[in-house]
């Protein structure tokens, strides 16, 4: 390698300040190497490269970003997919080339633990299902509700029965209801929540077992899945089959999933890749700092 120049004397510089001059040269090239590094900024660090899991990215944990916003950082980062948007903002996703992996429906707060709220949940996932369909978008997420008394067995069997009422319209609209399981011990909100139903991934999926239909399945989301039980590649591989879709968070908080949390990602994610799962993983966590560079962070963590 060769030497760097030396900086020659100016003129009228006396010769003890040139070799003063010269001695703190490699110093300060040193010192000044950290100023060098980009400052934070809201443009991506990073751009899928592997794509064996397909990535997405749920909206209403990125806010203020609008949806136009969010659309062009999923498009620089690589992602096919920005989800739990409702019909009327498909055009949107169709405009950045696209795609909805999961439609949002009716919400967590009803669902089919209770026979008194299957009208409006079926009406609504009926309204989903054929939207979905015709767009040409694979899911739509659907709920337990809260438990509000009623037993584990009593649930199940609302659950399955109303279930079982949209899951054949579900199959000939080759669209796969996902129903989420959620943690029911913090009380912050969106973050937890109390009472509700299926807060139990066993149960969960006992439910789809009954319902025995291709197009029933589990949103696997693992922040929920580490609250609730831990465990999580082992569950993994052990319901693969029934796992239509996958979220993320760090816990606690439902922060980045970074190092500042107690997930481990990338072994998580290549469990599902190695066991075949061929949906999506949406990108659901609570951003503390720079936006655009968690999400760049994790979409690398994530791509195995």
């Amino acid at each position: 390698m060769s030497s760097p120049a030396r900086p020659a004397p100016a003129p009228g510089l006396p010769r003890r300040a040139v070799l003063r001059t010269l001695a703190a040269a490699p110093l300060l090239g040193a010192v000044a190497a950290p100023a060098a590094t980009p400052a934070p900024s809201s443009e991506p660090t990073y751009r899928v490269q592997r794509g064996r899991i397909r990535q997405s990215v749920v909206p209403w944990c990125f806010r203020p970003w609008t949806l136009e916003e969010l659309c062009v950082q999923a498009k620089q980062l690589g992602l096919p997919s920005v989800e739990l948007v409702t019909p009327d903002k498909f055009p949107v996703l169709k405009q950045h080339g696209l795609v909805c992996a999961l439609t949002g429906s009716h919400g967590f707060a009803k669902g089919f633990a209770h026979r008194e709220e299957h009208a409006e949940c079926l009406r609504i996932l009926r309204e989903r299902i054929d939207a979905t369909a015709a767009a040409g978008f694979p899911a739509v997420i659907t709920f337990s509700g809260f438990r509000r008394g009623i037993s584990d067995e009593d649930g199940i069997r609302n659950m399955v029965d109303g279930l079982k009422q949209v899951a054949g319209h579900a199959e000939r609209a080759g669209v796969t209801l996902c129903i989420e399981m959620l943690n029911s011990r913090v009380a912050t909100e969106m973050k937890g929540h109390p009472d509700y139903f299926c807060d139990d991934l066993e149960r969960t999926v006992e439910i789809c077992r009954r319902i025995s239909s291709p197009r029933v399945k589990v949103l696997f989301d693992i922040y929920h899945v580490q609250i609730m039980h831990g465990d999580v590649i082992t569950r993994v591989r052990q319901h693969r089959e029934w796992i239509g879709h996958v979220h993320t968070a760090g816990v606690p908080g439902r922060h980045e999933i970074d190092e500042s949390q107690e997930i481990n990602y990338p072994p998580i994610l290549q469990a599902l890749a190695e066991g075949g799962y061929a949906g999506y993983v949406g990108q659901e966590f609570i951003p503390r700092g720079d936006k655009a560079r968690a999400l760049a962070d994790a979409v690398r963590r994530c791509d195995v």
